[in-house]
C-alpha cells in the first residue's frame, strides 16, 4: 500500500478495548503499548460500528483520537480503517496511515485494504480454530489423566466422586476440605471437566506461603511499570480463567488483605491490573481448598466469616487414606505401573508381606506419602520384589507400656506424651514442624516439651 504506516488491532472482550497486536512504521515499537477503548477514535468507531472509514484529513475529523500521535510524537493526515470480521462478529480493525510520499489515501486504497482484510480474518480464524483444537487435545489428555489418578473403589471415595458430579453441573463456588495429599485438586479438576465451562480454562494457583504483594501479582497481574522490574504487561490468573474455573489451593494461607481483594472479585466480578486504571470484568467460577478448619479459622478472626460463606456455597471434604484403606492395594499398583514404565522395571511385583504393611501404615501423608514411598521401593529396591524393609514408613505401634499401677496421673499423662513425642519424631525423621503439625501443635511448644522430658537422638 506503500503507506507511512499500518497496524492491525485486535479486540480484548475482557477489558472492551482494541491492542495493537501487529504495527509498522518508525514509530512501531511506541504504538504498540497502548490500548484504545472501544468507540473511541478512528479505530475504536469501526470496530465498534463495523463501519469502514476514510478520512481524508484527520485535523477535520471529530472522531480522530489524536493523544497517541502527540504522545509519540508521529504526524497523521489521512488514515484509512476497515473492520476485520469472523463468523459476523468483528475480532480487530486494520488502518493505514498517509502515503510515503505524500499523496492522501483514496478510495481505491480503501478497496484494497477491505479486500485485504476479509483475507486478513480469514487467516485469523484459522489460526484460533488451530489454538481452541490443540488447547482441546490438551484438555483431553489432561481429562484421561485425572480419570486415571483418580484410582479406588471405596464407598467413601464414590461419595465424593457422586457429590463433585452433583457440584460440576451447577455454578456455585465448592470448598473442599481435606488433609494435605488427599487429592483435592484432583477432584477440583474433576469437577471442572464434568461441567458446562470443561472447555475453557482451568486455572490453578497455590496460595501457601506466598507473600501479599506477590499473591496479588499471582492473581490479578500488572501493567508495564506498575513496580520496579515489571517491564512488561502481565496476564493474572483471574484474567487467564476467563469463563472458566479458578482452583486456589490453601485458601487458607491468604492474609487478611488479600481476603478482602478476593472478595471484592467475587462481589463485583471485576478487577485492576496492579498499577491499571481499567477495570477488568471476568466471568469465573471459583472452587478452593484447604487443609485448615475454616470455620475455626473464622471463629478466631483468622478468616474473613463474609468471605468464608461465598467460598463455602458447597462444602465437599475428602477422606484420608486411612478412611478408605481398602483403595491402598490399587493406588499401589496404578503408582508401580507408572514407575515401571518410567525406570524401565518391567516385572517388579508388590509383595505380599509389603503390601500388609502398607495396608497396616495410617498414612499422615496420605496419596502423597504413598505415591512417594512406592517411588522410592522402585529406585532403592532389588528390581524384582517390593518387600517391606524398601518401603520408607515406620510401624504405627509404640513401645509406650501402657497403663502401669503405681504411677500418679501427672506421671502416667507425661510417659504418654513423652513416647508420642518420640513416635511422631520419628515418623518425620526428627522434622520439629511436621511432628508438630500431625500433633496438631504449636512448633515452639513441642520444643518446650522435648526440652522437658529430655528427648535426644532424634
Amino acid at each position: 500500500m506503500q503507506a507511512k504506516a499500518a497496524s492491525l488491532l485486535l479486540v480484548d472482550r475482557k477489558t472492551d478495548t482494541l491492542f495493537f497486536q501487529v504495527a509498522t512504521g518508525e514509530k512501531r515499537r511506541e504504538v504498540k503499548e497502548y490500548r484504545i477503548k472501544m468507540g473511541q477514535g478512528i479505530a475504536g468507531y469501526v470496530a465498534q460500528t463495523g463501519q469502514s472509514l476514510l478520512i481524508a484529513d484527520v485535523s477535520k475529523e471529530p472522531r480522530w483520537f489524536k493523544e497517541i500521535s502527540e504522545s509519540i510524537r508521529f504526524q497523521t493526515q489521512s488514515i484509512a480503517c476497515v473492520p476485520l470480521r469472523r463468523e459476523g462478529a468483528i475480532i480487530g480493525v486494520m488502518q493505514i496511515i498517509d502515503k510515503e510520499d505524500g499523496r492522501p489515501l483514496s478510495q481505491h486504497d480503501m478497496q484494497l485494504m477491505e479486500e485485504f482484510a476479509s483475507l486478513a480474518s480469514l487467516a485469523l480464524g484459522q489460526a484460533q480454530n488451530l489454538q481452541e483444537v490443540k488447547r482441546e487435545i490438551q484438555d483431553l489428555k489432561e481429562e484421561l489423566k485425572v480419570r486415571h489418578e483418580m484410582i479406588g473403589k471405596s464407598t467413601a471415595l464414590e461419595k465424593v466422586i457422586a457429590d463433585g458430579l452433583k457440584v460440576a453441573n451447577s455454578k456455585a463456588s465448592a470448598l473442599i476440605l481435606g488433609e494435605s495429599g488427599t487429592g483435592k485438586e484432583l477432584l477440583a479438576r474433576l469437577i471442572h471437566r464434568a461441567g458446562p465451562r470443561k472447555n475453557k480454562p482451568l486455572v490453578i494457583l497455590n496460595c501457601a506461603a506466598m507473600p501479599e504483594p506477590l499473591l496479588e501479582d499471582e492473581l490479578f497481574g500488572h501493567e508495564k511499570g506498575a513496580f520496579t522490574g515489571a517491564v512488561n504487561r502481565k496476564v493474572g490468573k483471574f484474567e487467564m480463567a476467563h469463563e472458566g474455573t479458578i482452583f486456589l489451593d490453601e485458601i487458607g494461607e491468604m492474609t487478611p488483605g488479600m481476603q478482602a481483594k478476593l472478595l471484592r472479585v467475587l462481589q463485583e466480578g471485576n478487577f485492576y491490573r496492579v498499577g491499571g486504571n481499567i477495570p477488568i470484568s471476568v466471568d469465573v467460577r471459583v472452587l478452593s481448598a484447604t487443609n485448615k478448619k475454616l470455620d475455626e479459622e473464622v471463629a478466631q478472626g483468622r478468616f474473613r466469616e463474609d468471605l468464608y460463606y461465598r467460598l463455602n456455597v458447597v462444602q465437599i471434604s475428602m477422606p484420608t487414606l486411612r478412611e478408605r484403606k481398602e483403595d491402598i492395594p490399587l493406588l499401589a499398583q496404578h503408582f508401580l505401573a507408572i514407575f515401571k514404565e518410567e525406570t524401565v522395571i518391567p516385572n517388579l511385583i508388590i509383595s505380599d508381606a509389603a503390601l500388609e504393611k502398607m495396608i497396616q501404615y495410617d498414612w499422615p501423608g496420605n496419596i502423597r506419602e504413598l505415591r512417594n514411598a512406592i517411588e522410592r521401593a522402585v529406585v532403592m529396591g532389588n528390581g524384582k520384589e517390593i518387600l517391606p524393609e524398601d518401603l520408607p514408613i515406620a510401624s504405627n505401634r509404640s513401645n509406650y507400656p501402657g497403663l502401669q499401677v503405681g504411677l500418679t496421673l501427672d506421671e502416667a499423662i507425661n510417659q504418654f506424651k513423652k513416647e508420642f513425642i518420640i513416635l511422631n519424631l520419628k515418623h518425620t525423621s526428627g522434622n520439629r514442624s511436621k511432628a508438630a503439625k500431625l500433633m496438631a501443635i504449636q512448633r515452639t511448644y513441642l520444643s518446650r516439651l522435648i526440652s522437658k522430658f529430655d528427648i535426644r537422638g532424634i
